[in-house]
């Protein structure tokens, strides 16, 4: 079933409270109040390489690719009132660089495999563009965990590492953003994984954006590795339950036969 998002006046304003939300509170007067604007998005911009525009039947009459019409002269299709499309407009504002090696990275395969094919590249940059989250990881032997599926320890037992630092995840997706609206909603992600020594995971998403822009990563869906956000200590109200890490529908088993790839070196992709 299509996720519907929220009327704004009904948002339940706990949400903004609540991470992976919260994490964007700096853009708190454009998630609450009155709708913003075009405008308005652009006064908040910081790379003048790329602008928000209207998406009207006007825009759309040219033919363009929504990608191609981003790389070509910089304009942002945004429907205005939508959900989606403002937390898109927000990760715009804050990760540029990330959005940009995306927008060339699909810009690349159209042009290799034609506007009208998908190829397993163009998947895994669309999911992760949608529903992905980068994490930082400063104690490996999490990933053992992580790797086996086993959520009770990741998230329960090692309920610690998700608050002193040993492991920070971030939401990239604008519509993970967007299902986060609802408090209910069992959120989860689509990961790349970086190794953290001394910087922090913020750091981590430049890194990531080299890869992506390299080609290093991304060139296919099964490289992403899912976890459930609502795992993470206070993203969900029920998590506060050890049950619910034996009960709730998002902790998935391993599939036989699925294996992840390594997570990035850092300091190899700066």
């Amino acid at each position: 079933m299509r996720f519907v998002a929220p009327a704004r006046e009904v948002v339940d304003p706990g949400v903004f409270a609540r991470p992976p939300l919260s994490q964007w509170s700096e853009y708190e007067d454009l998630l609450r109040g009155e709708w913003p604007d075009i405008a308005q998005l652009n006064a908040r911009r910081s790379d003048a390489s790329s602008r928000f525009v209207a998406q009207t039947p006007e825009l759309l009459a040219d033919g363009e690719h929504y990608e191609q019409r981003i790389f070509g002269c910089g304009a942002i299709a945004t429907r205005e009132r939508n959900w989606h499309d403002l937390l898109n407009a927000l990760i715009w504002l804050r990760y540029p660089q990330l959005k940009r090696a995306l927008n060339a990275r699909q810009v690349a395969e159209i042009a290799s495999a034609g506007p009208k094919c998908r190829t397993r590249a163009q998947c895994a940059l669309t999911h992760f563009d949608e529903g992905g989250v980068v994490v930082g990881v400063r104690d490996t032997g999490l990933l053992a965990m992580w790797d086996a599926h086993d959520w009770h320890g990741l998230f329960w037992r090692e309920r610690e590492a998700w608050s002193d630092g040993r492991i920070e995840a971030v939401v990239f997706g604008h519509a993970l953003l967007e299902h986060a609206l609802v408090p209910t909603q069992l959120l989860v992600g689509k990961c790349v994984v970086a190794t953290l020594q001394s910087e922090n995971v913020e750091s981590a998403t430049q890194s990531v954006s080299c890869a992506i822009a390299r080609g290093e990563i991304l060139n296919d869906p099964q490289e992403l590795r899912p976890l459930p956000l609502s795992g993470i200590p206070g993203w969900h109200a029920e998590n506060v339950s050890e049950g619910f890490y034996r009960a709730a529908a998002c902790f998935q088993p391993l599939r036989s036969g699925r294996r992840y790839p390594a997570a990035l070196c850092l300091h190899h992709n700066i």
